[in-house]
């Protein structure tokens, strides 16, 4: 197959090629519910493909699966390979078109057109199907569909096989599943935060206005990423921490990441560290944690005063002390089995 930079390429728009712009019909997070949802409820968000959430399906309008949702103002196109619902100001692109070949246009779509538009000047169904794109097309002009499909899949193909490879690699570090006790069978026992964690520091404010650019990882308070806001090049007046617990104390408050690299750290989080801990401790006690934000919410912040008071209920051994044997396999375990979950999902 040729590369993209060999083929013919020309500019179109939505209304050229005669696809839908359809208005989607809003349904407002407060009046749906979640417990045990399975439909996705696709909002105005650059992450996730869109996903908020999975609501319960009741007599909602529903969007046709294989098309293409985006939002007003600065929200991305993302293709929806399922029924979905969405939220306020939200369009979808229909057309008789396949999976790849829709991924391809998706692509083509957010390149073209997504930083074009900003909260001032929204991305409306009239004001997007007369903005062009470009597409791939055969010796007549008009899109060639075979090689953007075909050109999808040999992507997806390339993302497997390292997809596989990566997977693999990590289930040999991890070994063999081991038999060992339900967590409902298991002793717990309330520990005070600081005797878990012995280095308890927030970061330091750097304020926007002083970020300079650069490829280390900024964490603050949101609950997306990783707890990773933006990257940055600053490494003076900053807290850098690495391998450890990153615990939002304000804005998304009680998110809690494992954060494996060297990060910035803003005065918006604090940082648990116990140096005997290793990935999978951090692991399960990120998961405990996030327990957290329901204990507080904005106007309610985790300060210092706070989180020094503050416990965790831990599984224990027969003397009572933590069972950090156990937390770490535990952990394994649902990691073999989710990798291989994936793996058996990727190569169906």
């Amino acid at each position: 197959m040729i590369s993209l930079q060999e083929k013919k390429w020309a500019k179109f728009t939505l209304s050229d090629l005669g696809y839908e712009v359809i208005n989607s019909k809003a349904y407002h997070k407060e009046n749906l519910e979640y417990t045990n949802g399975k439909l996705p409820y696709i909002t105005r968000t650059h992450s996730n493909n869109g996903l908020t959430d999975f609501v319960v399906r009741t007599n909602q309008i529903i969007n046709p699966k294989n098309t293409i949702s985006f939002g007003a103002e600065n929200a991305d196109f993302f293709y929806q390979p399922f029924e979905y619902i969405t939220g306020n100001k939200m369009y979808y692109i229909k057309a008789p078109l396949n999976k790849y070949q829709l991924l391809f246009i998706q692509r083509s779509l957010s390149k073209a057109i997504s930083e074009q538009f900003s909260f001032g000047y929204g991305m409306i169904p009239s004001r997007v199907v007369n903005k062009g794109f470009m597409l791939p097309i055969k010796d007549d002009k008009t899109p060639d569909y075979e090689f953007m499909e075909q050109y999808m899949i040999a992507v997806e193909k390339s993302i497997i096989n390292k997809q596989n490879q990566y997977i693999n690699k990590e289930l040999k570090k991890l070994g063999t599943k081991k038999q060992i006790a339900d967590i409902k069978e298991v002793k717990w026992k309330e520990f005070k935060l600081k005797d878990v964690f012995p280095v308890i520091q927030r970061g330091k404010r750097l304020k926007t206005a002083d970020h300079i650019d650069g490829n280390t990882p900024y964490v603050s308070s949101t609950s997306l990423n990783n707890g990773v806001d933006r990257f940055i090049g600053n490494d003076k007046n900053v807290r850098i921490f690495r391998n450890c617990l990153s615990l939002a104390n304000s804005g998304s408050v009680g998110s809690c990441f494992y954060e494996p690299f060297d990060f910035v750290a803003s005065d918006h989080i604090t940082h648990l560290k116990n140096d005997k801990f290793n990935k999978y401790h951090y692991l399960f006690l990120s998961s405990l944690l996030n327990r957290l934000s329901e204990k507080y919410n904005f106007n309610r912040e985790i300060n210092d005063e706070r989180i020094s008071r503050e416990r965790i209920i831990l599984p224990v051994k027969n003397d009572n002390t933590p069972d950090y044997d156990y937390i770490e396999q535990y952990t394994k375990n649902i990691m073999i089995d989710k990798y291989n979950k994936f793996l058996e999902f990727i190569n169906s």
